[in-house]
């Protein structure tokens, strides 16, 4: 199948180029290509080097605000000598292929384009635009809406074991309790040993010393509410729950271009999918189910009600966009004879 699809490609840039070349100067065109994808991406990780510290903060901010709200230490730990470091180009070089991600489809697609016919492209201009924003808006709904559902009942559990009331009883006579300020924010200019409470952050500050460049050394202790367990979320961990967890929306979220696919295939029909709304209702509550990686009824709903109402806009789109009409490219007077397009330039 493979070769019967790269002899068709291969045929189609022969007529639309007006020349006869074989199969290896095809492919040495091809490897081109992807040799201009490379040094695409090469700048673009070299921003994502550079403001990669950012990324990170990012990607690790809705786990540092979940902690905070359920009592826990506001950091995240690193158990291995590599862990922070492996993570950061992980994210970067992450970036670096969402980023790129269309220069390469870009680069593939001047390579295709001679070998389809304008109906054919019109199809991949439909799609790929909506298949950019669905993206997009999957990895928003997860940023936004499922990760701290899913963090706040994750760490909530965590902590909801309590441990034990201690006794309590009037001070020894004589005992007097030294007390300590509770301060929003470092204070300026504090004295060498002088220590506080940050109430923001619920740590317990002091101030060591001097830095080399004359502010303050400041080290600190963070305070946790009283439970049998203490949350610690483990870096890596955390990076591929968030990874996994933006492939998993932005592959669900691809849900009308698949039903816009399998209708201009002639395989569903609007009447047909209208038919089967409640068991869509159903697939989608069971697919956000085994998705998520928490099983309360809110955190399937952030993902299930966009779900079905994906469902809905495929339906709606596969109506407003049947194949004869994105084939004729939206003018009901366009010539229906085709011939492949010349695509060249880098």
């Amino acid at each position: 199948m493979l070769e019967s699809i790269t002899e068709t490609i291969t045929d189609r840039r022969n007529q639309a180029s007006g020349a006869v070349m074989g199969l290896g100067e095809h492919l040495e065109e091809l490897r081109s290509r992807l040799i201009w994808a490379i040094y695409g991406l090469v700048p673009i990780f070299i921003i994502a080097i550079i403001y990669g510290r950012s990324l990170m903060e990012l990607m690790i901010a809705p786990a540092i605000k979940a902690l905070g709200e359920e009592g826990q230490a506001r950091t995240l730990q690193q158990t291995g000598a590599l862990e922070s470091f492996s993570s950061f180009f992980y994210v970067s070089f992450l970036a670096t292929v969402v980023v790129g991600g269309p220069w390469i489809v870009y680069q593939l697609w001047k390579f295709v384009a001679p070998g389809l016919y304008s109906s054919e492209r019109r199809f991949a201009y439909v799609l790929a635009p909506l298949s950019i924003l669905l993206t997009i808006a999957g990895v928003c709904v997860m940023y936004f809406g499922m990760l701290p559902l899913a963090l706040a009942f994750l760490i909530g559990f965590g902590t909801s074991l309590e441990r034990q009331a201690t006794p309590a009883a009037p001070l020894p006579a004589g005992i007097v309790l030294p007390g300590m300020p509770v301060l929003d924010a470092d204070p300026i200019d504090a004295p060498v040993g002088s220590a506080w409470v940050l109430k923001e952050s619920s740590e317990i500050r002091v101030r060591v010393g001097t830095e080399p460049d004359g502010t303050p050394d400041i080290r600190g202790m963070s305070l946790t509410r009283r439970s049998l367990i203490e949350v610690k979320l483990k870096l890596d961990q955390y990076v591929d729950l968030f990874v996994n967890l933006m492939i998993v929306f932005a592959i669900c979220f691809q849900l009308p271009v698949v039903i816009l696919l399998l209708g201009w295939a002639g395989l569903v029909k609007p009447a047909h999918l209208r038919k089967f709304r409640r068991h869509a209702f159903a697939g989608t509550l069971v697919l956000a189910a085994v998705v998520t990686p928490t099983s309360d009824p809110i955190s399937l709903a952030v993902l299930q009600v966009p779900l079905y109402l994906l469902y809905e806009l495929g339906i709606f789109l596969l109506w407003f966009l049947p194949a004869e009409r994105v084939a004729k490219g939206f003018d009901k007077n366009a010539d229906s004879v085709d011939t492949p397009d010349d695509a060249s330039g880098p």
